[in-house]
């Protein structure tokens, strides 16, 4: 019999076999005993399959049979999985020695914490901070994420200054341990979402059921970052605007959803002239068809809002735009921010 609760660390794979020759060695030399390791693929056609029956025969595979993005192909491989915590982790993450005892010991002692990450590095410069999680995600008041440690591209270096265990907005999806009673208890991501931002609002939901999420410094993993979707492409633009306001209009207390949603076209707007003025015309028009998208789904998102919120958690949350804060304020690091 294990004392220690089961944990599944499930790797979701597209076309990554790459990532899987250099990273899942680190993932396999993990000293948790209670651990099964499982690659979820997502309909790859690089023969990352053939790769891990041939050279991997204590990983489980789950093959999906067609590419159901992030958030579907999670749902898909999730339900067919049991654990008491479920570890999601991206392909290109490399793990640490004792990177899950520390992260199972802070949820044990707490039934409440639903969701903890990592601190997460840059795999290509180790002493500092990776764009997709960082020191923990933190929200603005007008739904705008960002990350202790990173604030949009301004990258700070890790000299300790984030090393203790805290409470957060929202848990990086590149390195995300939950419980599975909470996956089930919000039917884990919103399919809809595709890819990105999915994370944000799992997390939104489980805090206004009254959940905890946190972040955990004793566990460090270093990640490559930008792996599916890169910064470049108007579809990530796209999606990421789209999942916004989906996300805004399905958590938002009722007294400020429309108030925010109604500024937060304005603040998108000026994104998209600024996009304009650059050049990027494809990522102006990923923006307008991100708007177009969420009037299209407004009803169907309006009626996924919980028809209570037990208790709103505050953590995490910024009651400031940072927008205006870095961009005009010129506020670069966490520490500068009134949080």
């Amino acid at each position: 019999m294990h004392s220690q609760p089961k944990v599944s660390v499930v790797i979701l794979n597209w076309n990554g076999k790459h990532y899987l020759e250099k990273f899942l060695p680190s993932v396999l030399r993990s000293g948790y005993q209670n651990l099964e390791i499982i690659v979820g693929d997502n309909a790859s056609t690089d023969n990352s399959v053939k790769f891990l029956n041939d050279n991997y025969s204590s990983v489980r595979i789950i093959a999906n049979k067609e590419n159901l993005g992030f958030a579907g192909g999670y749902n898909a491989i999730l339900s067919q999985v049991e654990s008491d915590y479920f570890v999601l982790l991206n392909s290109d993450v490399e793990v640490t020695s004792g990177w899950i005892e520390p992260i199972i010991q802070l949820m044990e002692q707490d039934q409440s914490i639903a969701v903890t990450q990592p601190k997460l590095k840059d795999f290509n410069n180790k002493n500092c901070f990776e764009y997709a999680g960082a020191a923990g995600g933190y929200i603005d008041k007008f739904g705008y994420p960002f990350c202790r440690g990173r604030i949009f591209d301004t990258l700070e270096d890790d000299t300790g200054q984030y090393e203790t265990s805290s409470e957060i907005f929202w848990a990086s999806g590149a390195a995300l341990f939950i419980r599975k009673k909470c996956w089930d208890e919000t039917s884990g991501f919103d399919a809809d979402f595709f890819a990105h931002m999915e994370e944000i609002d799992l997390c939104w939901r489980l805090k206004n059921r009254g959940y905890k999420i946190m972040y955990c410094p004793q566990s460090v993993v270093y990640h490559v970052g930008g792996g599916t979707l890169n910064a470049e492409s108007p579809y990530k633009t796209y999606l990421n605007f789209r999942n916004n306001l989906a996300m805004l209009l399905k958590n938002l207390p009722s007294g400020k959803v429309f108030g925010v949603i109604f500024i937060r076209f304005w603040l998108d707007f000026i994104a998209l002239l600024k996009f304009m003025l650059n050049g990027k015309l494809k990522h102006a028009l990923a923006i307008s068809k991100a708007h177009t998208a969420f009037f299209k789904d407004f009803s169907e998102n309006r009626k996924k809002r919980q028809a209570t919120l037990l208790k709103s958690n505050k953590a995490g949350y910024y009651n400031g735009s940072i927008v205006w804060a870095y961009f005009v304020n010129k506020k670069k690091y966490f520490k500068e921010l009134d949080v």
